[in-house]
């Protein structure tokens, strides 16, 4: 059984007026249709087609958070789904062993099989215990140096895409070689670590940062700081659009700047629910006035959605539909070295969300398979 979806289709060439062809093993099988100029690819036209959203730090949703274990991560999963995201990494907080060993079990399974009406999980994100004390940001205090044979064994319960450490913590930074060549992508976040160490950790093969400008030391002209070695060397980097963990400026420094720049949502258990308060990891945390945070003010993580860090993206900083398409999935996929994802293209799997002419989600389709989506119309 084959399905089409019509509209203004976003693909790595540009913007086509047409149709997107579905085969019965959820992968696109063609895309027929007239050229858009780049110039109008937001005049008119019918709905948008973009990719589905790749979302690799994602904590909770619905009420829920990844730590839980059990039906945690499939229930985050739905969530997200209906706005438009379509994979994820599921990601973990600073924590012991044991309670990131609840934390993973469940997730191996949805890894191997999609779940009904939810993104695809596509692995693991531990954002730490691997960080650094004096940096924790919302994280509980169970920072530890990397020990490689806890990873490899958390690997064998789910499939560790993404660790996030600071590389200035003793044995870190000698540990990122074997990281690697152990099939893990290292990126520095949660650190003290200089300008110096954030450039000499991607010569030994770190990938990326985790959530610019927040949790890492910034920068200034004479001491340029993990901030400045992202800026300057970068190729990919992570941020949270939420206009609250970075402001619209610094985020337009960062996207003149690192070229593979991409958008997380860094979500908790208190997205798409009201006020009040909620779980991360094992810290209580207070969602209000569109925020969350810890009992002193930190933010703890955010409620931003995908579809709404589009809308930042396009309505607020400015960036074209097109480019903000691509940060939102394609960059992402690229930095998880996932060629069938994160793009409109014959032989990509079919994750599409089709958005109206103000982009609001009408539409979710993962792996060619429909979602429901509620809030839509």
């Amino acid at each position: 059984m084959t399905r089409s979806v019509t509209g203004r289709i976003l693909t790595p060439e540009g913007a086509v007026d047409g149709a997107l062809h579905v085969g019965a093993d959820g992968r696109i099988t063609a895309i027929e249709g007239a050229p858009v100029p780049q110039d109008e690819v937001r005049a008119g036209g019918g709905p948008f087609i973009l990719p589905g959203f790749i979302d690799l730090h994602v904590h909770g949703g619905a009420g829920r958070d990844i730590m839980e274990g059990g039906d945690a991560a499939l229930q985050v999963a739905r969530q997200h789904a209906q706005h438009g995201t379509t994979a994820l990494l599921a990601t973990t907080m600073t924590a012991p062993l044991e309670d990131l060993r609840v934390a993973l079990e469940p997730v191996g399974a949805l890894c191997r099989e999609r779940a009904e009406g939810a993104a695809r999980i596509i692995g693991m994100h531990l954002e730490g215990p691997y960080i650094n004390k004096g940096k924790l940001g919302a994280q509980p205090d169970f920072a530890r140096p990397v020990a490689l044979d806890e990873l490899r064994a958390l690997d064998a319960l789910a499939p560790i895409r993404l660790l996030t450490l600071a590389p200035e913590v003793p044995g870190n930074m000698e540990a990122i070689a074997a990281l690697v060549a152990a099939g893990f992508r290292v990126q520095v976040g949660h650190t003290l670590g200089t300008y110096e160490d954030g450039v000499q950790a991607l010569e030994r093969g770190a990938r990326g940062f985790t959530h610019l400008f927040n949790a890492m030391t910034p920068l200034h002209h004479r001491m340029p700081g993990m901030v400045g070695a992202a800026l300057a060397h970068a190729q990919f980097a992570e941020i949270i659009p939420d206009l609250l963990h970075v402001h619209p400026g610094a985020i337009r420094a960062a996207l003149r700047c690192i070229p593979g720049l991409y958008c997380v949502t860094d979500s908790t258990a208190a997205t798409g629910m009201p006020d009040g308060e909620y779980k991360l990891g094992r810290q209580p945390v207070t969602k209000c006035l569109g925020g969350v945070r810890l009992a002193d003010g930190t933010l703890a993580g955010s409620t931003l959605t995908m579809d709404r860090a589009l809308r930042n993206l396009v309505d607020v900083i400015g960036v074209p539909l097109v480019d903000a398409a691509r940060r939102l999935a394609t960059h992402a996929a690229d930095f998880l070295g996932l060629a069938d994802r994160g793009r409109l293209a014959p032989g990509a799997w079919a994750d599409l969300v089709v958005l109206d002419r103000g982009l609001r989600v009408q539409q979710v389709f993962v792996e060619g398979g429909a979602i429901d989506v509620p809030h839509a119309g």
